[in-house]
């Protein structure tokens, strides 16, 4: 999934390396360069299936190598290093307190992130306790609840993150979704690259619709528009239902203008990723010639 990497990275670098210098002397071990490493060293995830995932997060500062320069793919994920890459891909700063963890304690200042951003929810802590994708899946659930709401119902964390596609399933011959399977950090590293790229997409999204919606005017019985450009994948698409039932639809940079006694009194707004038809933000105006909207962004659960 190639996405144009712009705006984000800047901000969240810097919560980075206060992350990796925040963790020092921890199981997560000293990660004073966490921006900003250098990408040649692959050593040990060079022909990994995670290499790709890995670059992503090395590049953005979303996770680190170890002080000897490696990033141990194979070994299993413990709960402070996956919390503090929540919390960089957040861009969480704000903090609220962690009595768990004593004063001066090394994942202190990263907790207590987390603890703002909601990342802790029904979560024992213990930071230096390995995951298993139960323990990792809850944690992505809770910190990506204010953009995709809440899991499925019916499933466990595992279950809900393998089916929306985020987590892999246990290898073949087992339960698909074993929740006692360790994640390693190469395993890890494919989970966070997900949730950057949907951070980065619904920020995508958001920012299109507000250009779209300051674009509409309605006036001499007609509404009229200006559809935003699509950056590389991404589809733009503004859709009407004419009394007749059929639809018309305007896309990326088109302009329109349509008689509002010819259509039913709504549009639709949509941002999709083309490549895994995600949506980026959808919003639905139900009472034209009303420019009141309701957001209907896909959501975990529709529930």
């Amino acid at each position: 999934m190639k996405i144009l990497w712009k705006g984000l990275g800047t901000s969240l670098m810097m919560v980075g390396i206060t992350i990796g210098q925040t963790l020092w002397g921890g199981t997560w071990g000293v990660y004073p360069a966490a921006a900003a490493q250098p990408l040649q060293t692959m050593s040990d995830f060079a022909v990994h299936p995670a290499k790709e995932s890995i670059l992503l997060g090395l590049q953005k500062g979303f996770i680190w190598k170890y002080p000897d320069g490696r990033f141990y793919p194979d070994k299993q994920i413990v709960q402070s290093q996956f919390i503090a890459s929540l919390v960089a891909i957040r861009g969480v700063k704000e903090t609220a307190p962690v009595p768990e963890l004593p004063v001066g304690h090394w994942a202190k200042g990263t907790y207590e992130r987390a603890q703002k951003a909601g990342i802790l929810a029904d979560v024992k802590i213990d930071p230096n306790k390995l995951l298993t994708k139960e323990e990792a899946a809850q944690l992505v659930f809770n910190a990506w609840k204010p953009y995709r709401g809440v899991k499925m119902k019916g499933y466990t964390h595992t279950g809900a993150l393998i089916t929306w596609g985020w987590m892999d399933p246990a290898p073949a011959g087992q339960p698909k979704f074993r929740e006692d399977l360790p994640v390693s950090r190469g395993d890890a590293a494919k989970i966070l690259a997900y949730l950057w790229k949907d951070k980065w997409q619904l920020e995508l999204g958001e920012n299109m619709s507000k250009a779209f919606h300051s674009s509409l005017k309605v006036e001499n019985g007609s509404i009229s528009g200006l559809v935003p450009k699509g950056v590389e994948h991404y589809q733009v698409t503004v859709s009407f239902k004419l009394l007749t039932g059929k639809m018309i639809s305007f896309t990326n940079g088109q302009a329109f203008r349509v008689n509002l006694s010819e259509i039913k009194p709504y549009l639709v707004f949509d941002v999709m990723n083309k490549l895994d038809s995600s949506d980026a933000t959808v919003y639905w105006y139900k009472s034209l010639p009303s420019l009141e909207k309701i957001k209907k962004t896909q959501m975990f659960s529709e529930d």
